[in-house]
């Protein structure tokens, strides 16, 4: 197994930001470009890990560049390349840090909103659910149980919160408001499409996806897909042969973090617990397994 990649130092570029899993560079000479690198840190309840999971980040690239090429006929994304050779001379240096974990990208106005599509009603919905059949604007039919299909994918927004906040469900009047009736249908549409294709595709690699958080910017006037894109940590993947509605689902994620980290003494703020060495390898393995299926 390659060693982790917790962070990544390359000094000739520009650090803009680093967030929970991506160091984001500015390139000199280059401002219509960013490079994007994909770490192999892992955050659960918006805390980073102290404990990186080794190679995850080469396995979020792979995925999200598969994404990107089956998808772009239905938005076009940021992608320029994920080919060192075809980056800046000033990234060259760097190869041992940014190979197979690293994109070039167009630098976009990003969007302030988190695209969410949810096909089936776990997580944060199914908790507003059981206290109420209206959520966050849409009228749910009753009687619905956890993880059931809903009649047709929602398009459930949410704003964009700074790194150790919570993102806000929002509904969709208040994301016109906030950036123009124009642009959410656009978003909506965009979104809803980039589910439904990625949807049909995972059912036959024995993968539903439960839901997934698109992000978006715009060149120019025109709307473009950015980010990572359907992978484990912006979707909720259930194995199919294992679906069964009425509880929560098995799931390709960090989902045996999280029930680590839910079984201890611990507050959800930083600093973070020691995660055994266990707990990460079957995490990795998810993450492979989603890989695998999606990819191959």
């Amino acid at each position: 197994m390659s060693k982790a990649v917790m962070a990544t130092e390359c000094p000739d570029l520009h650090l803009l930001h680093r967030g929970k899993v991506r160091d984001m560079y500015e390139i000199p000479g280059h401002p219509d470009k960013l490079l994007m690198v994909a770490t192999d840190r892992i955050s659960a309840y918006d805390v980073v890990m102290a404990d990186p999971i080794p190679g995850k980040g080469r396995m979020l690239t792979e995925i999200s560049l598969f994404w990107f090429g089956l998808l772009a006929d239905i938005v076009p994304n940021h992608l320029i390349s994920a080919d060192i050779d075809q980056f800046p001379a000033i990234c060259h240096p760097y190869r041992d840090q940014l190979e197979g974990r690293s994109m070039l990208v167009k630098r976009t106005r990003v969007v302030p909103i988190e695209c969410i599509v949810r096909g089936y009603l776990s997580g944060s919905f199914w908790s507003a659910y059981k206290k109420g059949t209206t959520v966050c604007g849409f009228a749910l039919p009753a009687g619905m149980r956890e993880s059931a299909p809903f009649p047709r994918p929602l398009f459930t927004p949410s704003t964009k919160a700074e790194q150790g906040l919570h993102d806000e469900n929002i509904s969709i009047e208040r994301m016109r408001e906030l950036v123009g009736a124009d642009l959410t249908e656009k978003m909506a549409a965009a979104s809803l499409e980039l589910y439904r294709r990625a949807a049909e595709y995972a059912r036959t690699k024995g993968i539903i996806i439960a839901d997934t958080k698109f992000e978006m910017g715009l060149d120019g006037d025109t709307l473009i897909l950015v980010d990572e894109v359907l992978t484990p940590d912006s979707s909720r993947f259930w194995p199919l042969d294992q679906y069964e509605p009425g509880r929560g689902q098995p799931s390709f994620d960090k989902q045996f973090l999280r029930d680590y980290l839910s079984s201890l003494d611990w507050n959800k703020q930083p600093p973070p617990p020691p995660v055994p060495v266990d707990i990460l390898e079957k995490t990795r393995s998810r993450y492979q397994e989603a890989q695998e299926r999606l990819t191959r």
